[in-house]
């Protein structure tokens, strides 16, 4: 009878578990609750990305809708100074620093596909050139008395190129940014940073394609 009782205990008793399959069991577990953790982070990285482009497209649109009413007063008040813009733009000089920014467009969608660092030093060349031209064709119409005060045809013209240079520097500024980050490799740099700051750089191209035919090609053909 005692041993009866003994062997019906000994069936009812937790077999004890081999340390081995309680590590596999426990390495199983952490490998899902990890792969867990990289989805959810992934997932809100997503959004993040999707936020950041998304703001970077309502400022860019909203910066668009600011530029086109300047390019419209221009249009409007165009006239009144026709004969000065036509004796003191320089369509050939500023064709030539022109391309260059066109062709940065080129170079920041090789970037951005490749996620390379030459294409984005060749894009801050270029866009360097651009504002070395437009500095030079402002002292050029400077030293020839045309001033942003000096009449309608000068307030029109420093205003819109102007501003349109404060964005072309800030262009230049985040693809330094971009650039020196992923030189150090100090942060992983995602490449929705790249989509963002290419999108604003695309931005000041197509602004200036715009201004360039108002302003120059409007204005000498």
């Amino acid at each position: 009878m005692g041993d009866d009782f003994a062997a019906a205990a000994g069936e009812f008793r937790t077999p004890p578990r081999d340390p081995r399959t309680a590590a596999a069991l426990g390495s199983k577990a952490s490998r899902s609750t990890g792969r867990r953790v990289i989805a959810q982070a992934t997932r809100r990285a997503g959004w993040l990305g999707d936020r950041t482009l998304l703001g970077v497209a309502i400022f860019v649109g909203s910066e668009s809708i600011f530029f086109l009413s300047i390019v419209v007063a221009y249009v409007a008040n165009r006239d009144a100074g026709l004969g000065d813009a036509r004796a003191t733009l320089d369509l050939p000089r500023t064709t030539v620093f022109s391309l260059a920014l066109f062709a940065s467009s080129a170079t920041m969608a090789r970037a951005t596909t490749t996620l390379n660092a030459r294409w984005l030093l060749a894009t801050i060349a270029l866009g360097g050139i651009f504002i070395v031209g437009q500095g030079t064709e402002y002292a050029r119409l400077l030293a020839a008395g045309t001033a942003p005060s000096s009449a309608m045809f000068g307030t029109t013209f420093f205003t819109l190129t102007g501003l349109h240079g404060i964005h072309v520097l800030v262009g230049l500024a985040a693809l330094a940014a971009l650039g020196g980050s992923t030189a150090a490799r100090a942060v992983a740099v995602r490449p929705v940073a790249w989509e963002a700051v290419a999108l604003y750089w695309h931005f000041v191209d197509a602004v200036w394609v715009v201004v360039f035919s108002v302003v120059y090609l409007g204005t000498k053909l």
